[in-house]
C-alpha cells in the first residue's frame, strides 16, 4: 500500500472511531491500466495487518455496496440525471459545444 493511502486510512479510521461513525473501505479502481484485483487484496491485507478493521467494504459487505468505484457508475448516473433535471448542473455534452 502506498504510504499516502495508509496515512489517509489511519486518519479516517480514527475520525470514524472518535465520532461513532463507520470506517468504510471503497477501492478506487477506475484506472483500468493500473487497477488489478490483487492490488485490492493487498490493500485489504495491509489494512488488516495494521489492525485497521473496516466495518463495511470489500470482504465484509454492508448496505452501501458496491465498494469498487468502477462498479458504482449506475449510482452516479442516477444522481447526475436528478441534478440535470433540477437544473443544478449543465450537461457535460453542452460544455463541449461552447
Amino acid at each position: 500500500m502506498h504510504l499516502g493511502n495508509l496515512r489517509t486510512a489511519i486518519l479516517n479510521f480514527f475520525i470514524a472511531t472518535q465520532s461513532d461513525g463507520k470506517f468504510i473501505l471503497r477501492i478506487e479502481d477506475t484506472n483500468e491500466d493500473r487497477s488489478m484485483k490483487e492490488y485490492a487484496d493487498y490493500i485489504c491485507k495491509d489494512l488488516d495487518w495494521m489492525e485497521l478493521r473496516w466495518e463495511e467494504g470489500p470482504k465484509v459487505g454492508g448496505p452501501h455496496e458496491p465498494y469498487f468505484q468502477s462498479e458504482r457508475g449506475k449510482i452516479y448516473d442516477k444522481y447526475y440525471e436528478i441534478l440535470l433535471k433540477k437544473d443544478l448542473i449543465v450537461s457535460l455534452y453542452l460544455n463541449f459545444l461552447f
